[in-house]
């Protein structure tokens, strides 16, 4: 299904909206929910041999727990749930999962978690096992949401506490800076706007960062900040276009050099309100505030009044086969949320908007 949409009330804008959420040909099951039980918000990892790939989720909407399960082949089937640490029972929030190789060339997975003290656990063993979660030092509402490389082999974490904050790593992700605010709530020229759970984009050339940020007064766009410093000084907040206008946005580039954006749909009117969708366009049009090239509707969320979906992982296969999972009540009737994957190409959403 393709379709336009006119949000006359506020920017007058259109943009083309195809629509691939009845095609379960695309859609993977990582993890079904029942009546009595809720999958809640996943991320995923893939392995640097293109085929392994983790997904983290909690039990329960924001926890309590970490589920961990492995892929062989590239997300189109899924491990029972892995042995973890016993404390990962204890955790309280939406997990997150990372992998980087430090400055001593040691390649570290982390899941990160946390609803006050941020907590880290690492694995030395591309997953088999886990350290314990531990207390990194920093404070959260919601932990690391995005973490991208710096110059010097550092690394750059942003996460949210009823703002946006970040903190520099040079140690491949063991311990972590004194917080620095990427985004107050109430800025300048927003007020009310509550800038959290932030994306980090770096633009093609290297020499700018982008930071997209849902907005949770739902009196604006999203917001974007930007830093052309690596990360130590940010630019005052704007709104996105409309179109960006979501929650927990999951960039990706694809091998063409455009971006792939994954997150819950929350634009005032929008037709696609409260679902999985995915923006298409480039680094210049966030820099603009342009509309993009088109959205995509990816899953349908039956969760009806309630926007309850989102928190994506999102991977780019070498086939070019974008992957993006996510929480979501999957199916009419008494199940709760599951972990659902949409598979998709930009090659075959661009022959769908030109038929």
């Amino acid at each position: 299904m393709i379709y336009q949409f006119r949000d006359g009330a506020q920017l007058g804008q259109r943009i083309t909206i195809i629509d691939i959420s009845e095609d379960t040909g695309r859609q993977v099951v990582v993890s079904q929910g029942t009546p009595d039980s809720y999958q809640g918000h996943p991320t995923t990892l893939l392995m640097p041999d293109q085929k392994t790939m983790f997904c983290v989720y909690p039990l329960g909407h924001g926890g309590p727990g970490v589920v961990l399960r492995r892929s062989e082949d590239t997300g189109l089937h899924w491990s029972r749930p892995l042995e973890v640490p016993v404390n990962w029972s204890t955790a309280n929030n939406c997990p997150a999962l990372f992998r980087f190789v430090g400055p001593d060339q040691v390649a570290r997975i982390f899941v990160f978690e946390g609803n006050g003290a941020m907590r880290q656990s690492v694995s030395l063993d591309d997953g088999n096992t886990w350290s314990p979660l531990q207390q990194n030092g920093l404070s959260t509402v919601m932990p690391f949401t995005a973490m991208i490389p710096l110059d010097g082999g550092r690394l750059l974490g942003a996460w949210s506490r009823h703002c946006t904050l970040c903190s520099v790593s040079d140690d491949g992700g063991l311990t972590w800076s004194a917080e620095q605010l990427i985004a107050d709530e109430n800025p300048s020229q927003y007020p009310d706007a509550v800038p959290c759970e932030p994306a980090l984009i770096r633009s093609p050339d290297g020499a700018t960062i982008a930071c997209l940020m849902r907005e949770n007064s739902r009196k604006y766009n999203a917001l974007v900040t930007f830093s052309h410093d690596e990360g130590a000084t940010w630019s005052e907040p704007v709104e996105t276009s409309w179109p960006l206008t979501g929650d927990r946005h999951q960039p990706r580039y694809s091998d063409d050099g455009r971006l792939v954006i994954c997150f819950r749909d929350m634009a005032a009117d929008s037709a696609t309100r409260g679902h999985f969708v995915a923006w298409v366009g480039t680094f210049q049009d966030i820099v603009d505030g342009a509309d993009g090239q088109y959205r995509v509707k990816l899953l349908h969320s039956h969760a009806e009044g309630v926007s309850d979906c989102g928190y994506p992982g999102l991977e780019l296969l070498p086939d070019g086969t974008f992957v993006a999972t996510t929480y979501i009540k999957y199916r009419p009737g008494p199940e709760k949320h599951s972990v659902v994957s949409s598979r998709f190409k930009l090659s075959e959403i661009d022959a769908l908007k030109l038929s």
